[in-house]
């Protein structure tokens, strides 16, 4: 059975707003953000601190819904410091045959400087005359301006799931 790795879920731009390196791992992340893409408690994510380049893995545990806290953990927590952006992924592995009949959609979450909701978008990959089309859908706030997110409207792509 042959399958794909793709982006779920992302929380782009989120601002840490606490750390506790005395804590076993994970991150904390506002339950309300966590829902606006679809995240789950105790769901493994990567993540990107955009301020200094560090990559790590952990998992999510909810933070009080409104807070807008986001609060590393553990070794997490002496990658970054209050006040860095971060980058929240999360994937779903699918197999080839699921994306030959059935769209697959990641959201994505904006934030602004205040762990707000800035801009909230689906990018969307789905059959099309025998191969994929990618397409961003807006859902809320202003899509960004990135000519290689937007690629135009319902861009075909030359390859077919294996």
């Amino acid at each position: 059975m042959s399958g794909v790795k793709l982006l779920r879920a992302k929380l782009h731009q989120v601002r840490v707003t606490h750390s506790q390196r005395d804590y076993i791992g994970s991150i904390a992340v506002d339950l309300d953000l966590m829902e606006h893409v679809g995240m789950l408690p105790l769901e493994e994510v990567d993540i990107v601190n955009l301020e200094n380049g560090h990559r790590w893995s952990t998992y999510l545990l909810p933070a009080a819904r409104g807070s807008s806290r986001i609060c590393p953990n553990g070794g997490g927590a002496m990658l970054c410091e209050p006040g860095d952006r971060l980058i929240i992924f999360s994937y779903a592995v699918l197999r080839s045959s699921e994306l030959s009949s059935r769209p697959h959609v990641a959201r994505v979450l904006v934030s602004d400087a205040d762990n707000r909701l800035q801009t909230l978008f689906e990018q969307v990959l789905e059959p099309h005359a025998g191969g994929l089309r990618y397409s961003v859908r807006g859902r809320r706030g202003e899509l960004p301006d990135q000519p290689d997110l937007l690629l135009g409207a319902d861009t075909p792509l030359r390859c077919e799931p294996q």
